[in-house]
C-alpha cells in the first residue's frame, strides 16, 4: 500500500471505505476515526477495489500549518480575470486554455480530504471564499481538452459512479454541523482536491458522517431475501442463492435464439450478407420460391430474419417484402417519424432500405430484435377447438357448453393487461401524428408472460404511399387512426371470446352475449365503444375512464415484477467478482513453469496460495470424507478479496507444516503474484 502500511486496527475500516460502500468510499465510517484521509487514485483507469487505500494522518491542522501543501496550493492559485464568472450551480468549471503540453506529461496529485477549508485566514478574499461547492479553481489551462469540455478524468464524471454511503439513508443531512454561510461546507463534509492536466478541481462530498456506533461488515455477505419479495414468492422451495430457474431458463432461451445460425449449405437461398447485415437466420418458415399466395396483411409475400449489423454488432429483425420496387422516396418522411418513436410496447423501426441480395428487388424493414417473442395469434388462437362455439351446427345438433373464464376463456385480468399496453402504444403513435395500421393478432408480439409489443409499424405507410400524398403525407392519418380503434376493439373481442371467429360479422351478437355473461360491464362497454361507429372523431384517450383503476393494478403488478427481478439480480451480483478471483487464482496455482523455473508455483508467495486453494476446495471431515460447503468457499473468497485481518491456518499436504496467515497477507501475495504474471505476459 503506497504511503505506508495501515495498522491492523484500521484495516477493517479501510477496506470498508473502499470495497463495501463503493469505489473510493467517500463518507465512510473510517472518516470518523481518521478525520484527515488521503485517497490514492490513478487517473489512467477506473479505480479498482484492489488499488484503493486509506491512510491515517496525525491530528495536526493540515490547513493552518504554514508547511501545509494545501496552504501552498492556494498561494499558487492564479484565477484569470478575463474569464467569465462560473455558474454556481454547475458541478465543475473548466477554464479556457490553449496549452500544447504532451499527453505523456499528464499528472495527477493525490486527493486530500480535509475540513473547514474556507475558514483559513489567508483565504479572506471574497472571490475565493465565496466559491460554491463543486466549483474548481485553475492553476493553469488544461493542455488536454478544448474549452468548455469536461475531461473524462475530471472528478465529476467519476464521482457520479460512486456508490452512496449506506449511512446516508439513516442520517438526515441536517445531522451535520449547522452552517451559517450556505456556501461554506460544514465540518461534517469532506472537500476533495484533484489536479488533472494542469487543472485543479475542488469538490465537496456532501455525504453525512454515520452515527457513532454503526457497524457494517468488513467483507461481502449475502443478505436474506427482502421481506416484501419473500412474502410474494409463490414457491416456498425457490433457490435462495441463485436466481429462479424459470427466469434463468427464459434468459438462456433468449441467448440461444440470439446466437442461432444456419448452415449455409442447407439454405442456399438465404444470402450471407444483406446491405450492412450478416448472419441471417430465418425466424419463420421461408416461403417456397414459386409461391403465388400473398400475405393477408400486406398484400405481398413476406419473410422475416434475424441478422447482425456489422456497424454496431447488434442483432436486428429484418422484415423483407418480396418483389417490391420503391418508386417514390418521399415516403421516407414517415419512416423518419417512426424512427423517433421509442415506447416499451412498440418494436422500434431502425431503418428501411432496398436490396437485390435475394436475387429480386426487395424492400427490407429493420426492427429491434426481441428474442423469444411469439405472436398473439400463436399464443392464444392456435387451438382449433376454440371456434366450436361459433361454428354453424347441422340440423338437430345443439350448441356445446358455454365457455367460462379459466375453462376455455382468458381471465379478465389478463385481457385488461393487454388493453392497457395496446392503448398505451396507440396513444404514443397517435400523439406523434401517425397511425399503427397493424393492430392484428399476427403482428402483436408477446415476450415473457404478458409483455406486448406492436410489430411491423410503418410497413403500410411505405407500401400504400402514392403520388396523391406527395404534398401532404399525413393527410389520411386521421382516418387511419379511427381504423386503429376499430382494430383494437376486434383484438379485444377476439381475446374475450378466445376465438377469431367471434369477430366475424355474423357472430358479433353471439360474441357480445358471451362477453356479457363472463366479463364485467366495463369490458363490454369498451368493446362496444371501439366497434360502434360514432358521429364524432374518437380518441384513444376516450377509453381511459373505462380502464379506470385497473391501470393502477397493472402498474402495481409491473413494480412487483421489478422487485422480484431485482432480488434475483442481487443473488448474482457478486458472482462475477468471485469468478474473476477464481480465474486469477487458477492462472497461478500448479503452473508447470514460469520464466524457465519449474518450481515457481511451489515456492514463495505461490506456495501460500496453493495451500489456500487446498483450504478452499479440499477440506475433509474427521472421517476423511470430502467436506463440500459452498458457503465456506464463498466466505473465504470474500474475505480474500477484502483482505480482512482474520487469521487462518494453512496445513501442508504432508501435515508437517502449519502456516498461520491473515487474509490481508494472502491478498498481498495474490496481487503481487498476479501482477508478476501480467508483467511477463505484456
Amino acid at each position: 500500500i503506497d504511503g505506508g502500511a495501515l495498522a491492523d486496527t484500521g484495516l477493517t475500516d479501510s477496506y470498508f471505505s473502499t470495497s463495501f460502500i463503493g469505489v473510493n468510499g467517500f463518507g465512510s465510517p473510517v472518516e470518523t476515526k481518521y478525520p484527515l484521509m488521503q485517497r490514492m487514485t490513478n487517473s489512467s483507469s477506473s479505480p479498482s477495489l484492489l488499488n484503493d487505500s486509506a491512510k491515517p494522518y496525525g491530528g495536526h491542522d493540515a490547513v493552518t500549518s504554514p508547511a501545509s501543501s494545501l496552504f501552498n496550493d492556494f498561494g499558487a492559485l492564479n484565477i484569470s480575470q478575463r474569464r467569465k464568472t462560473p455558474n454556481p450551480t454547475a458541478s465543475e468549471f473548466i477554464p479556457k486554455g490553449g496549452s500544447t503540453s504532451r499527453l505523456s506529461n499528464v499528472s495527477q496529485s493525490n486527493m486530500s480530504a480535509f475540513s473547514q477549508v474556507f475558514s483559513h485566514p489567508s483565504m479572506g478574499s471574497p472571490a475565493t471564499a465565496g466559491l460554491a461547492p463543486g466549483m474548481s479553481l485553475s492553476a493553469g489551462s488544461s493542455p488536454l481538452h478544448s474549452p468548455k469540455i469536461t475531461p473524462h478524468t475530471s472528478p465529476a464524471p467519476r464521482r457520479r459512479s460512486h456508490t452512496p454511503n449506506p449511512a446516508s439513508y439513516m442520517v438526515p443531512s441536517s445531522a451535520s454541523t449547522p452552517v451559517n454561510n450556505p456556501q461554506t461546507p460544514s465540518s461534517g463534509q469532506v472537500i476533495q482536491k484533484e489536479t488533472v492536466g494542469g487543472t485543479t478541481y475542488f469538490y465537496t462530498d456532501t455525504t453525512p458522517a454515520p452515527v457513532t456506533g454503526m457497524v457494517f461488515p468488513n467483507y461481502h455477505i449475502y443478505p436474506p431475501t427482502a421481506p416484501h419479495v419473500a412474502y410474494m414468492q409463490p414457491k416456498a422451495n425457490a433457490p435462495s442463492f441463485f436466481m429462479a430457474d424459470e427466469l434463468r431458463q427464459e434468459l438462456i432461451n433468449r441467448h440461444l435464439i440470439t446466437m442461432a445460425q444456419i448452415d449455409q449449405a442447407d439454405m442456399p437461398a438465404v444470402p450471407t450478407e444483406v446491405d450492412s447485415y450478416h448472419s441471417l437466420f430465418p425466424l419463420e418458415p421461408l416461403p417456397p420460391p414459386n409461391r403465388i399466395q400473398k400475405s393477408s396483411n400486406f398484400g405481398y409475400i413476406t419473410s422475416c430474419y434475424k441478422a447482425v449489423n456489422s456497424k454496431d454488432d447488434l442483432p436486428y429483425c429484418l422484415r423483407r417484402i418480396h418483389g417490391f420496387r420503391l418508386v417514390n422516396t418521399k415516403c421516407m418522411v414517415l419512416v423518419d417519424m417512426w424512427k423517433k418513436i421509442q415506447h416499451s410496447n412498440i418494436v422500434t423501426l431502425r431503418e428501411v432500405f432496398t436490396t437485390k441480395a435475394f436475387a429480386e428487388p426487395s424492400l427490407v424493414f429493420a426492427y429491434d430484435f426481441h428474442a423469444g417473442g411469439e405472436t398473439v395469434m400463436s399464443r392464444h388462437f392456435n387451438d382449433p377447438n376454440a371456434d366450436a362455439y361459433f361454428t354453424k351446427r347441422k340440423w338437430g345438433q345443439h350448441d356445446g357448453p358455454l365457455p367460462r373464464q379459466h375453462a376455455g376463456l382468458l381471465p379478465e385480468s389478463l385481457i385488461w393487461a393487454y388493453i392497457v399496453q395496446l392503448s398505451s402504444a396507440l396513444r404514443t403513435i397517435h400523439t406523434a401524428g401517425l397511425a399503427c395500421r397493424v393492430m392484428d393478432p399476427t403482428k402483436i408480439l408477446i415476450t415473457g408472460k404478458t409483455r406486448l409489443r406492436v410489430n411491423c409499424v410503418g410497413v403500410f405507410d411505405v407500401l400504400t404511399f402514392d403520388n396523391s400524398q406527395n404534398n401532404n403525407p399525413l393527410a389520411l392519418m386521421a382516418q387511419y387512426q379511427q381504423a386503429d380503434l376499430i382494430s383494437l376493439g376486434k383484438v379485444v373481442l377476439a381475446l374475450a371470446c378466445n376465438s377469431l371467429a367471434g369477430i366475424q360479422r355474423e357472430n358479433l351478437q353471439k360474441a357480445m352475449e358471451l362477453v356479457t355473461i363472463n366479463y364485467s360491464s366495463d369490458l363490454k362497454n369498451l368493446i362496444l365503444y371501439l366497434l360502434t361507429d360514432q358521429n364524432r372523431m374518437r380518441s384513444v384517450n376516450d377509453i381511459m375512464p373505462m380502464i379506470g383503476a385497473r391501470f393502477y393494478t397493472q402498474l402495481d403488478a409491473a413494480q412487483m415484477r421489478n422487485d422480484v427481478i431485482e432480488e434475483d439480480l442481487a443473488k448474482e451480483v457478486q458472482n462475477g467478482r468471485l469468478f474473476r478471483l477464481l480465474a486469477k487464482l487458477g492462472t497461478i496455482n500448479e503452473r508447470p513453469e514460469f520464466q524457465k523455473d519449474p518450481t515457481w508455483s511451489e515456492t514463495g508467495d505461490r506456495y501460500l496460495l496453493k495451500l489456500f486453494r487446498d483450504h478452499l476446495f479440499h477440506q475433509v471431515t474427521e472421517a476423511g470424507a470430502p467436506w463440500i460447503d459452498l458457503s465456506h468457499i464463498i466466505s473465504c473468497l470474500n474475505k480474500l478479496d477484502a483482505g480482512v485481518p482474520e487469521k487462518i491456518s494453512l496445513i501442508s499436504r504432508d501435515e508437517k507444516s502449519v502456516l498461520v496467515v491473515t487474509y490481508s497477507d494472502l491478498k498481498r501475495c495474490f496481487e503481487n503474484t498476479f501482477q508478476e504474471l501480467m508483467a511477463a505476459a505484456n
